[in-house]
């Protein structure tokens, strides 16, 4: 079973490596292993999970959370609020980098998107950073680790995603992101409109077609998860991993070094549902609370926007940059803030609190 499920797992992922979409992958995946074990009784019980799937109110949150981020990003409040900022933030030492961080603080608190973060405060802010001879490296990596910010502050859709996978509260989630995502910003700062009626059909043609990407893909991840569940795949892989004796502890330390290695290959979406049916139900077995856990999983979803070479931020913040310099200047910029990444979830590991006060009142 354990071997098998190794197997399937690899298999998925290089799927996804080699460009099959996501849902595709999940679904040949969740499908085939589910017809191995029960043959064609398996496929007539993949429809009412499709439709229950599409039929969950909470899912409604993705496509206006996706409408937020591209009225913020195509109607020029961005702009105004950079503008803002820079006259609050600028006389700091350090300047224009502590608004880049400010600015993608506040534009991911209300878009929930990394890369619109990323693209939007960058397209504002390189041209005068460059202008004033900053330093383009650390230009470009506050803009793409202060991009991350999008997916922990809520609303996140990210949360929205590990929620509906593993069954947990969405508010809960959101309220014990508020904390560590202040926190990371502050980190961040210390290392360092218009409306017509073609911009609206611009905004929900987009939001169309994201929406319907990430709503394919969750209900191929309900697919796989029904696979999961009925062989006993979850329970054979807790049972192999508590036969180590590794404790909770240990387990999220193993798990930071297997994300980072994962993040420089995939996306964040592409990340969580690989790899969140798997690895759940063998650290809440080990004690982990599922709370935090999902806070866990955003920041390791952030680490991989900014590790190359498939750091989507990277790629952002260099294809936006006023001058015609390499991408090292991004992954070398965006370098610090992935050690404070890091260090900052040892500290969630050592102080829990951070994450699960909030919670805990509510």
């Amino acid at each position: 079973m354990v071997a098998g499920t190794i197997v399937g797992f690899l298999l998925m992922i290089g799927m996804m490596l080699i460009g099959i979409p996501i849902a595709v992958s999940m679904f040949i995946v969740g499908v085939g292993g589910g017809m191995l074990a029960f043959g064609r009784p398996f496929i007539d019980s993949i429809a009412s999970v499709a439709w229950g799937v599409q039929n969950e109110n909470l899912l409604t949150a993705i496509p206006l959370f996706i409408l937020l981020g591209e009225l913020l990003l195509r109607s020029g409040i961005a702009d105004r609020m950079y503008v803002t900022l820079a006259a609050w933030l600028g006389r700091l030492p350090g300047g224009l980098l502590h608004t880049n961080i400010g600015c993608c603080a506040l534009f991911a608190a209300t878009s929930g998107s990394s890369v619109a973060t990323a693209a939007t405060i960058g397209t504002v802010a390189l041209p005068s950073l460059h202008a004033r001879n900053y330093s383009m490296r650390d230009s470009l990596g506050s803009i793409a680790a202060g991009g991350t910010l999008g997916i922990l502050i809520p609303p996140s859709v990210n949360m929205i995603i590990y929620g509906s996978l593993t069954n947990n509260s969405i508010g809960k989630l959101f309220i014990a992101g508020i904390i560590p995502g202040l926190l990371l910003a502050l980190l961040f700062v210390w290392q360092s409109g218009r409306m017509s009626r073609e911009l609206l059909k611009n905004c929900f043609l987009q939001t169309g077609r994201i929406a319907g990407m990430i709503l394919l893909i969750i209900v191929a991840a309900f697919i796989l998860n029904l696979a999961i569940s009925l062989t006993g795949v979850a329970e054979a892989m807790t049972k192999w991993v508590s036969s180590f004796g590794l404790s909770g502890t240990t387990m999220i330390l193993v798990l930071i070094f297997f994300y980072l290695i994962l993040g420089m290959f995939m996306d964040v979406l592409s990340m969580q549902v690989a790899t969140i049916p798997i690895t759940y139900p063998i650290v809440t077995a080990l004690g982990v609370d599922p709370i935090w856990y999902g806070i866990f999983i955003v920041l390791m979803c952030e680490l991989g926007m900014i590790t190359p070479p498939v750091g989507m931020n990277l790629f952002v913040v260099h294809g936006i940059r006023p001058d015609k310099g390499g991408i090292e200047d991004a992954i070398w910029g965006a370098l610090p803030y992935a050690v404070i990444m890091i260090a900052f979830t040892l500290l969630l590991l050592a102080v829990p609190e951070l994450v699960l006060w909030l919670p805990a009142k509510m």
